[in-house]
């Protein structure tokens, strides 16, 4: 097992500990990169890949400086085909010469040598969509996942799996079993993978929906116990607060990162307001 800190290949610094010094520097927000066909025009820009690529790179310039970490939605660079994925390329290139941290957000799972070309995709070095960290769903089976757990951890990038959803459907699957349920089983695998990683933050994050209520006591999750970041999308536009967000985390507060999309980038396409949009929801979260 690689050491905490390194990558056994290249001698990266583990993705868990490059976020976790982001975070302590430049606080716990994570800006989603969404081009959504509303936003496009909302901003005066085509809904095509030219439009995408002048989003991307607007809200990159506008918050880089500020977000511990950026996360593209992936669906919205694929709705354009190649074109718009060449766009992603770009943008997670721009973020990697900008000292950017960035999330792809692909939600990508599957079995065997699949699930082996995604993680290729997305945690290789050399790969043109390689990421900083990927979203992953286990839902066939967390150990489905592990060409991507290992992959990330030789090449000092990140995952971030899905384990407790705010979207209504969600709690059909990952509320099975109550004591034992399927939401439990998640967390307490990505607890073990991060056994791999010796003090700090480690680099296999979860994520859970900012508006998941009382969900965690009702399931009896254990976040802290997990060693990684907490990825919390819902901030801003979906309802949460800072405050929400510190309730519903309690003592795993610290490994949160706070992920606000439309609520920052409706304030484009001027890259002061982005900036100041970003700036604001920063200061809500470090001082929740």
């Amino acid at each position: 097992m690689p050491e905490q800190g390194t990558d056994t290949t290249a001698g990266r610094e583990s993705f868990g500990s490059r976020l976790g010094r982001a975070m302590a520097g430049r606080g716990p927000l994570c800006v989603g990169i969404d081009p959504h066909p509303a936003l496009l025009r909302a901003w005066g820009l085509n809904d095509d890949a030219a439009g995408v690529e002048r989003f991307s790179l607007t809200v990159l310039e506008a918050v880089g400086p500020l977000a511990a970490a950026v996360k593209p939605q992936v669906a919205l660079y694929e709705r354009h085909g190649s074109a718009g994925m060449a766009v992603l390329e770009r943008t997670l290139a721009e973020c990697t010469a900008g000292g950017v941290l960035s999330i792809a957000d692909a939600k990508r799972g599957d079995i065997g040598s699949t699930m082996a070309a995604y993680a290729d995709a997305w945690l290789r070095d050399g790969s043109a969509l390689a990421a900083d960290s990927v979203t992953l769903s286990p839902y066939l089976g967390f150990e489905s996942l592990r060409p991507a757990l290992d992959l990330a951890a030789q090449a000092g990038r990140g995952v971030f799996v899905l384990a407790l959803t705010s979207n209504p459907e969600g709690a059909s699957v990952q509320h099975v079993g109550g004591a034992d349920s399927v939401a439990r089983r998640i967390v307490t695998a990505a607890a073990e993978e991060n056994r791999r990683y010796d003090g700090g933050m480690g680099s296999v994050g979860l994520v859970v929906g900012a508006t998941v209520g009382s969900a965690l006591t009702d399931l009896g999750l254990d976040l802290e116990a997990v060693r990684g970041p907490i990825l919390a999308p819902g901030l801003g536009a979906q309802g949460a607060t800072p405050a929400d967000l510190k309730r519903t985390f309690g003592a795993a507060y610290g490994q949160v990162l706070g992920t606000s999309s439309r609520d920052i980038l409706a304030a484009g396409p001027d890259t002061a307001g982005l900036r100041a949009a970003a700036q604001r929801t920063l200061d809500g979260l470090r001082t929740a």
